[in-house]
Formats: structure tokens, C-alpha cells, sequence
């Protein structure tokens, strides 16, 4: 197990502040105006990607020049309404998408630095506990729980074929 530090992060508080008050002004402007889905709802929705919106964007365009082609169902001040959020809100995703992966990969690693020594930790523990150090016991049996119903998974025996 290595001990190298791959990652050192220390945020002062008033960064912490001034970040927590930001995802607050978040919170408060944008969730008004968003919705959750279920993922069932999620997969059963046509999706407008990088390949699809050129076809939205000309279609557009058409709804404009070709107005007779749309159908009645249609409604074109919604359409309109739908096309500017969507256009706004991937803005602000594509904007976000940086800081979220940033943040999740930093979360990540500093999260495996906290673990590794635990292990470590747990290990010796669990070595000294099989040399019957007392209080080494009480502590392996409290931390052991993590793992229970992780030990190896039984060999499948394949019946003999005729």
C-alpha cells in the first residue's frame, strides 16, 4: 500500500462560505424552474443531443418559413418557450460540467486518502486480534461489520456431463 499524498485540499472558511452561499443562489434561482424525473420517465423520453439539435434548430427555422407544415397540435409559442429554455439551461449545464466533474473526481480522491489508512489501520487491528490483544478485539469486532457478507463468494460446481 503506497502512503504517497496524491492530494492535499484545504479550504479556508471563508471560501467555504462564499461557495456554500453560491450553491445557495443556486438552489434558490434555478430549482423553481426544474424538474425530476423518474428514470423510467428518463428512458422513455426522445432525447435532444449534440446530433439532434441541428435537426431542432432547422426545424425551427422552418416553423417560420414553412408555417403551413405545422401540424395543429403544435403549439409554436410553447415550442418557442421549450427551445430557449432548453437552450438556456444546457448553457448552464455545459458551464457546471466542468466544476461537477471537478468536484466529484477531487471528492473521489480525497475520499480513497481517507480509506486507505483506514484499511491500514483495520488491518492491524485485525493482526492484533488474532494475537489476542484485548482491546484490539473489541475494535476489530466493531470495524469488521463493514465488511460482512463480503468474503468470497463460493466456487459453482459444474455437474459432470454425459
Amino acid at each position: 500500500m503506497s502512503t504517497e499524498n496524491l492530494i492535499s485540499v484545504e479550504v479556508t472558511p471563508e471560501d467555504k462560505e462564499a461557495i456554500e452561499a453560491a450553491i445557495r443562489v443556486l438552489e434558490d434561482k434555478l430549482m423553481p424552474y426544474l424538474t425530476a424525473l423518474t428514470p423510467a420517465q428518463r428512458k422513455s423520453l426522445p432525447k435532444m443531443s449534440d446530433k439532434t439539435t441541428p435537426f431542432v434548430d432547422k426545424v425551427k427555422e422552418y416553423f417560420t418559413t414553412a408555417p403551413e407544415f405545422i401540424p395543429a397540435f403544435v403549439s409554436l409559442p410553447e415550442f418557442n418557450k421549450d427551445y430557449e429554455a432548453n437552450a438556456m439551461l444546457t448553457s448552464f449545464l455545459r458551464k457546471l460540467e466542468p466544476v461537477i466533474g471537478g468536484l466529484d473526481d477531487t471528492r473521489l480522491l480525497t475520499g480513497s486518502e481517507c480509506y486507505k489508512p483506514a484499511l491500514a489501520y483495520y488491518n492491524s487491528v485485525k493482526v492484533a486480534a488474532k494475537m489476542n490483544v484485548q482491546a484490539a478485539k473489541e475494535i476489530y469486532n466493531e470495524l469488521k461489520k463493514r465488511f460482512e457478507g463480503q468474503g468470497k463468494a463460493p466456487e459453482e460446481t459444474t455437474p459432470p456431463t454425459a
